[in-house]
């Protein structure tokens, strides 16, 4: 396969926020990061975003240098962990670029536009939405709908189990499969079939595992879950790769070290992801 071949086909998950709640910058947690949520999912030339926490500040300087850009954005939820970093995202400030912002869990409310004119709102933010120079859509959907951002890209779109509601997206292109499952609790009891049916077969399924085992014991119905839930959707689904995501600010390398190694342990060949890490099916 040629150069220009790889480019058009290419697909790729890379990470530019891996934990939650807050961000977090002290040294001992800079070997798997300190910011909040930012993915981008490539599928061939087109560039997918999930989530806008603080790790979109620098997808945004590396993007910009290659405007102008059209891309989407889809949000799983509006929790400020997952949108603070929206205002600091340079490509929004370029006349040149498009973009779309996708939501699914404010379809009963003000919409995601309305939902996000609130955050930049004084004095929670000194500037107004309106401040973006890009021209911005905003495209509220209800959970379950299947999108189709580009020609051969399919985003397929589930409920979460999160206060205030979360989407969970299944990315589809080329035969290839990754799914971002972030914010979510996983049942008091057994696996939630809804989610292993959406999961089923996937290449790459990242999940919310914010929480030891022992830790979730204290922490039930915050919205969260656990590694050890993680490996249980992904061996009930067949996928073929888990990549623990979401990690608790508290924890520092040392602890995450040993999240990777008991996820190794339960299922070999687990990812517990690092910011700048990049994935291919």
């Amino acid at each position: 396969m040629n150069a220009e071949a790889r480019i058009s086909t290419d697909f790729y998950v890379r990470f530019w926020g891996v934990r939650g709640s807050i961000a977090v910058g002290s040294a001992e947690v800079m070997r798997y990061g300190g910011n909040t949520s930012c993915l981008e999912i490539r599928c061939g030339d087109h560039v997918l975003i999930f989530d806008s926490g603080t790790g979109i500040r620098a997808l945004g300087n590396m993007l910009q240098r290659t405007a102008p850009l059209d891309a989407d954005l889809f949000l799983t939820h509006t929790h400020y962990d997952h949108v603070c970093g929206l205002p600091h995202f340079c490509p929004f400030f370029d006349p040149r670029n498009r973009f779309r912002v996708h939501a699914g869990h404010v379809t009963d409310g003000p919409g995601i536009k309305g939902v996000l004119k609130q955050m930049m709102t004084s004095p929670l933010f000194p500037v107004p939405l309106e401040i973006f120079q890009a021209q911005l859509s905003f495209e509220d959907f209800q959970q379950g709908a299947v999108l189709e951002p580009a020609p051969g890209i399919r985003v397929l779109t589930a409920p979460l189990s999160h206060p205030d509601l979360a989407t969970g997206y299944r990315v589809e292109f080329l035969g290839k499969s990754i799914c971002y499952l972030t914010d979510t609790e996983h049942p008091a009891e057994g696996i939630c079939q809804q989610l292993v049916e959406f999961v089923r077969g996937a290449d790459i399924v990242i999940y919310d595992s914010m929480y030891t085992p022992a830790q979730y014991k204290t922490r039930k119905g915050w919205g969260h879950s656990t590694w050890e839930a993680g490996v249980a959707l992904c061996n009930a689904g067949a996928v073929k790769t888990y990549v623990v995501f979401h990690h608790e600010p508290e924890h520092d390398d040392a602890a995450m070290d040993a999240i990777a190694a008991d996820v190794d342990q339960a299922r070999p060949g687990s990812i517990v992801a690092r910011e700048g890490m990049l994935l291919r099916p």
